[in-house]
């Protein structure tokens, strides 16, 4: 088959229920419409771990976090854990990554053959967390809401000049692209770090929302001891209680954060606009890492399996996939595979541990059968928690909190835990069955325990004394950029021109 090239497009932290079926109306995004009308669009697409590196590397590798023991965000991404770009690379594929990806550990690769940018958070091991010490905040990096209170505009901040860094390599990068000095096909993951925490926007993006009734969430805050217990303990681990959140904040804070879907809109243009006038088609896929709770019954950010923070916006426009509306659940572990499929990549040695499934066949008109699973423990869990979503019910359940069983189709804000309901016995039964014949809760806390453990152990030993870092460092091998002495200029203006002789 020909392998056609593959654009990944991700974002973080964007609400996949701002998603329904493209951008919401009200957004303004026209490049994102754009490419959701000729794109396969997955309505209930759900993140494999509600928090950036484990979301990520279950989107690169197919795997839950349970088994690439990437729990949090400082959980190393083992380099024998095959992802995506190796499975490609592998196939024939150039891989190369512009922006986060949040690897954790020395591999700083993970199958990418080129990285243009650095990434936005550490590398290493200093953002555990400690299930020895329940109810610790970690002042240094824990969230906390003064991303709410500090809201509003500025022309520049640390997640803006990597953002415009990101979108300026991978723009040069998709140009160069065009020049054909590599016969090989590409898949280019461009990254970006918005519309995350903290919510500030620039202005002329400030001001396409000055009028927006999306302002307040649609569920207000609730009292804290009407909230369910990891609800409770997110609150804790933001430091809440420092805090006194207005309205105005509130406003601002969702404003800023709209703001920058726009912001990203307009990145995203640039680069669909930059493959097209350099003639070259791609495979284009969309998404995002986890969900932003936005100030829905007074929780933000993410960490939990509630909808806006577990559900992410998936699109892809592939040729045999048809442009339309899907409405099963599917995860991001699907990611890879799909993009396997895609590329006739062969994943088969590995695939009795791969737990996602390709998305070709939903985008051809079949069903899909199975539950989607979800994962979560890092900050503001004390023991794992586990989530099964199928049909119409989402299922949760940690070994320390009551179970949890909502009705999506009738209740789609989650207010009425149906677990306790004897007309849903037999439902949430299943999901009893099909959680238990999933995972052992007892071994999946030990597992994360004794990580948790060693890491504290091996962050403080390489802290002592001399100090390396994992951080990427960005290669630019001057002397064979542009013109140099050991070049002919001739075939240098030649080689480097596209298209040749308009």
């Amino acid at each position: 088959m020909t392998q056609p090239n593959i654009l990944i497009l991700m974002v973080d932290q964007l609400n996949g229920t701002l998603f329904p079926d493209g951008p919401a109306d009200w957004l303004h995004a026209p490049n994102l419409k754009r490419l959701a009308a000729r794109s396969t669009r997955f309505a209930n697409a759900y993140t494999a771990s509600p928090l950036c590196a484990p979301g990520r590397a279950s989107f690169m590798s197919g795997l839950l976090p349970s088994r690439s023991r990437v729990y949090d965000n400082a959980a190393e991404f083992a380099a024998d854990i095959p992802t995506y770009a190796h499975h490609l690379r592998r196939a024939g594929y150039q891989t190369c990554l512009s922006g986060k990806m949040h690897f954790v550990g020395p591999d700083q690769l993970h199958g990418f053959e080129e990285r243009l940018t650095t990434d936005i958070y550490p590398a290493d091991f200093g953002w555990t967390p400690d299930y020895r010490k329940p109810g610790e905040r970690i002042d240094w990096w824990y969230h906390n809401m003064g991303s709410v209170t500090g809201a509003g505009v500025a022309e520049i901040t640390n997640q803006m000049e990597y953002d415009d860094e990101v979108a300026y390599h991978a723009q040069r990068k998709l140009y160069d692209l065009s020049r054909g000095h590599d016969a090989r096909p590409w898949c280019l993951t461009v990254s970006f770090t918005h519309p995350h925490d903290p919510y500030v926007a620039r202005r002329r993006f400030w001001d396409l929302y000055e009028d927006c009734a999306h302002l307040l969430p649609e569920v207000p805050a609730m009292d804290y001891a009407d909230h369910d217990p990891h609800a409770q303990r997110i609150f804790d681990a933001n430091d809440w209680r420092s805090f006194d959140i207005t309205e105005d904040h509130i406003r601002c804070a969702r404003r800023a954060y709209f703001a920058n879907i726009s912001y990203l809109d307009e990145k995203i243009g640039t680069l669909l606009h930059t493959l097209e006038t350099s003639r070259q088609d791609a495979v284009i896929l969309f998404v995002s890492d986890h969900g932003d709770m936005l100030g829905e019954r007074g929780l933000w950010f993410k960490m939990c399996f509630y909808e806006g923070s577990a559900r992410v916006p998936l699109m892809i426009s592939a040729p045999g996939m048809t442009p339309g509306l899907i409405t099963e659940p599917v995860s991001t572990i699907d990611v890879c595979p799909t993009l396997c499929d895609l590329a006739g990549a062969d994943m088969e040695e590995v695939m009795p541990w791969v737990a996602g499934e390709s998305l070709v066949a939903l985008g051809q008109g079949a069903r899909r059968q199975s539950p989607v699973a979800l994962e979560y423990a890092a900050e503001a869990s004390h023991s794992p928690l586990v989530c099964l979503r199928h049909g119409r019910w989402k299922y949760t359940n940690c070994a320390l909190d009551p179970e949890q069983l909502f009705d999506l189709e009738t209740d789609p804000r989650e207010l009425k835990n149906r677990a306790g309901d004897p007309a849903c016995h037999d439902t949430l039964e299943r999901f009893r069955a099909e959680a238990a014949a999933r995972w052992d809760l007892e071994v999946f806390d030990a597992e994360v325990r004794e990580s948790q453990a060693r890491r504290w152990v091996v962050y403080e030993a390489l802290r002592q004394g001399g100090y390396y870092p994992w951080d990427y460092q960005p290669l630019q091998k001057a002397s064979e950029r542009y013109m140099r002495n050991h070049m002919d200029l001739n075939v240098v203006e030649d080689n480097q021109r596209f298209p040749r002789g308009e």
